[in-house]
């Protein structure tokens, strides 16, 4: 691990050791370590770029941050430059940052790079399957949101500002996001991760119907 790696690393880990929302620091111990394999499936790509693009992607999250696109890039860039790294390797890195997460259905995806493509496709990978589960029922929580009220209906957002405002439930959450995540993968092997966790969310919403009537 190189010295640049190693001191985003433990300034992550320090930062978000106890966040309580799902966005914390095993949350980005996870994506990193996938970003790193499925990195080893494609070609020419910059390890180190994918490494900090993966440790820094929620640094300041636009969700806690008021819908703010730029608090991520700004936060990432302001901790490189603290550890003297050259510019072109913060421009990349900021550009994931800035362009890693999911803004709602209907907003185009603006991830340039490889290594950009990887770590966004690691964070979605995170987002789905049975760790997913688990982080949207502590991200609901965390948020005040119902786990299931079949009177709230399940939205398309148009853009993030809508995504980031509304005051959605945890199961429409799977609508509005997580269902839709596997076929928005960019590499093979992203998508054939998401193809197996995809399919333990609709086995899970199978049984969640049937428990919710009374039917098991």
């Amino acid at each position: 691990m190189n010295h640049i790696v190693q001191k985003t690393a433990e300034h992550v880990k320090s930062k978000f050791e106890n966040e309580g929302s799902g966005h914390d620091w095993w949350h980005i111990y996870r994506v990193w370590q996938l970003a790193k394999q499925i990195a080893k499936t494609e070609k020419g790509i910059d390890m180190q770029t994918v490494e900090l693009g993966a440790l820094l992607h929620d640094i300041a999250d636009f969700k806690f941050h008021g819908g703010d696109l730029t608090a991520g890039p700004k936060a990432a860039r302001k901790f490189l430059q603290t550890l003297n790294a050259p510019s072109e390797l913060i421009e990349q890195v900021c550009h994931i940052v800035k362009h890693v997460s999911f803004k709602g259905a209907k907003e185009k995806n603006k991830m340039a790079s490889l290594e950009g493509k990887i770590v966004q496709d690691a964070d979605r990978l995170d987002a789905i399957g049975a760790i997913g589960l688990a982080r949207l029922f502590a991200y609901a929580g965390h948020k005040g949101n119902a786990i299931h009220n079949p009177h709230v209906k399940v939205r398309t957002f148009k853009d993030y500002k809508e995504y980031v405002n509304y005051q959605t439930t945890a199961i429409n959450h799977f609508y509005e996001k997580l269902l839709l995540l596997k076929d928005r993968m960019n590499t093979n092997a992203g998508k054939k991760m998401a193809t197996h966790r995809h399919k333990i969310m609709e086995d899970y919403l199978k049984e969640f119907y049937a428990e919710w009537d009374g039917k098991k």
